[in-house]
């Protein structure tokens, strides 16, 4: 079975910390291909980059269902672009926020999400209501560390993340989501260092994904989430135009 696994960044260290965590979740027999867009942001921090970044999201998740993947990974934690990657893609896509939500929800009464900087913080809340758990939510705190300094020694990112990892737990958290694909390596030492489950959304994305890969399922496409109808695109995005009648071959 094929899993593709899409870092919506552009940066290829993101990609090679993305591809472990996923490999090691991976079950055997699973062969996991990690990718990242040719053109977009190098970190995705903000509205406009999620927006910058979903272009290229949707070339690699084309490509992936030209290859034959079973599922696809968006492995961002903002989840974006998940609901055009559906609409385009016949095979399941799991985005790493869901995958860590759904997860985090079986493991305690309620949980915490400890992210990268506050601005992503409504977003994280966001998706909490949109898949369902937002009761379970306790809050979401930021260590303040950018995206591409997660693993500069000189940031004290690991310090910090694992502060805020106490602070949730200490607020009455049963378990911790860590809210940043570049923040995966850090879940299962935290977790020991911790003595509670820290969850990394890119291993549960994956586990989900391949799940659903392995039961046969497609998403639905009787409506919202049937293929995207024909349709001219034009300037920068042309490749993305969908054939229309009478257009020329």
């Amino acid at each position: 079975m094929l899993l593709r696994v899409v870092n919506p960044n552009t940066t290829a260290s993101m990609t090679a910390l993305v591809d472990r965590a996923a490999r090691a979740a991976a079950a055997p027999g699973t062969v996991v291909e990690t990718v990242h867009p040719g053109t977009g942001p190098v970190s995705i921090e903000c509205h406009v980059d999620e927006a910058l970044a979903v272009p290229g999201l949707l070339e690699q998740i084309a490509l992936g269902e030209a290859a034959g993947a079973a599922a696809h990974v968006v492995a961002c934690f903002g989840d974006p672009g998940l609901d055009a990657a559906r609409e385009l893609a016949g095979a399941p896509v799991v985005g790493i926020a869901e995958g860590a939500y759904r997860v985090a929800s079986t493991l305690g009464r309620r949980f915490g999400v400890v992210t990268t900087l506050a601005r992503t913080g409504g977003r994280a809340h966001e998706l909490a209501d949109r898949y369902g758990v937002a009761p379970l939510l306790t809050e979401v705190r930021a260590c303040e560390v950018p995206v591409l300094d997660l693993h500069d020694p000189a940031s004290g990112a690991r310090e910090r993340v694992l502060a805020e990892c106490r602070a949730v737990l200490d607020g009455g958290a049963d378990a911790v989501v860590l809210g940043c694909a570049g923040m995966a390596d850090l879940a299962a030492p935290l977790s020991t260092e911790l003595g509670a489950p820290v969850v990394d959304g890119v291993g549960a994305a994956v586990v989900l994904a391949e799940g659903l890969g392995r039961l046969g399922l497609r998403t639905g496409s009787r409506g919202e989430f049937a293929p995207p109808p024909p349709k001219r695109v034009v300037g920068l995005l042309e490749g993305f135009s969908r054939p229309v009648a009478g257009d020329a071959a």
